[in-house]
């Protein structure tokens, strides 16, 4: 077992011998200093598991020794406070019989009070009890601080290995389609960097970026056939095509714990003018995930190569989502990525 390291405190030789006979015979190991002033210069190079300190000492009391222990500033020792000992629990040794003197230690940080003269089995309880208290709280806060990093530790592990899952589901959704090569990655991006700059939390901006991964998963159940025809669709095509909003719904409805998921899936072709699909919602009616997925998605697809054009030119996908704004998207969105293709000199912001 460790052993218990004890400083006493006490202008009284008589108190310190006794109080170092009772603990040292214990086991103990017992230093013992004649006032507060010693008490500090000792704790510069040395850290006991528990302090015994006089209430009545003359030129600096047990109340101002306690203060410069603590480092709360009410000390006006000349001796330098070692943040190390500010923890160390302390229990005042007085002759006082009055609840006015318990009540002020106390409030000052004292973790208990020994009556003068010393019952030697009521010292030792105390002292053992003390010391026991403060290794187990000790003990307790450092299982709590292991347990907590394991957490977190397992919730980044999860966190990465969901995010791996969402990006190569969405792989998976972008292959079905020869000409749309990273599509969902990049609105993914996009919609990140619109919410960021849209002052959204760091927290939001992630789980718009999950959410924008998979905005197309709805075309996983659309025929291959229909979603690399080359030629003008037919209008029952279209409306397969249009489909996919409502059937990425109803798969991301399996996933319970991300509802928000959803939304990117069933709104992001809703148009802020009301004249979208599959529910002809406008303005903010719009969730505003949905709201920002449109922008970015819409850029993307100008952005891209299709089997019947090449990328468009920046100037021109630059003016479509100036003509859009307040119609196709909501103007705050769309003004950001106005924002964003203007600070895009290279045109970087493109299908590579």
């Amino acid at each position: 077992m460790e052993e218990k390291k004890i400083l006493v405190v006490d202008d009284n030789a008589a108190n310190l011998t006794m109080a170092n006979n009772i603990l040292s015979a214990a086991g103990m190991r017992v230093s013992c200093v004649k006032s507060g002033e010693r008490a500090l210069r000792f704790l510069q190079g040395n850290r006991p598991d528990l302090i015994l300190l006089d209430v009545h000492m003359p030129e600096m009391n047990g109340f101002e020794t306690l203060a410069a222990i603590r480092g709360n500033g009410e000390s006006q020792a000349d001796v330098p406070v070692n943040p190390e000992v500010a923890e160390i629990p302390v229990i005042f040794l007085t002759a006082d019989d009055d609840s006015e003197t318990e009540t002020r230690g106390l409030r000052a940080g004292a973790m208990d009070f020994i009556k003068k003269p010393f019952v030697p089995d009521v010292l030792l309880l105390r002292v053992n009890h003390a010391i026991d208290l403060t290794r187990l709280q000790a003990d307790l806060a450092h299982e709590v601080e292991v347990k907590t990093q394991e957490v977190v530790a397992q919730t980044r592990k999860l966190s990465r290995l969901s995010t791996q899952a969402v990006m190569a589901l969405a792989g998976a959704i972008d292959a079905k389609d020869a000409y749309t090569n990273g599509h969902s990655s990049r609105v993914a991006e996009y919609s990140r960097t619109i919410a960021g700059l849209a002052g959204f939390t760091h927290e939001a901006q992630e789980e718009i970026y999950m959410i924008g991964l998979l905005h197309d998963v709805g075309k996983i159940g659309v025929p291959n056939a229909i979603i690399n025809k080359t030629s003008r669709l037919t209008d029952e095509e279209y409306e397969i095509i249009k489909s996919h909003p409502v059937l990425g719904e109803k798969i991301l409805k399996k996933i319970p714990d991300f509802p928000k998921l959803l939304t990117g899936a069933r709104y992001h072709h809703e148009r802020y003018d009301g004249k979208g699909y599959p529910d002809g919602l406008s303005g903010t009616d719009i969730p505003v995930e949905a709201r920002i997925i449109a922008v970015a998605d819409a850029y993307d697809a100008m952005s891209s190569r299709r089997s019947y054009r090449d990328v468009l030119p920046q100037a021109q996908i630059r003016a479509e989502v100036e003509a859009g704004s307040g119609t196709q998207f909501d103007p705050v969105f769309a003004d950001i990525m106005l924002s964003m293709i203007d600070a895009d000199t290279d045109y970087q912001m493109r299908e590579k």
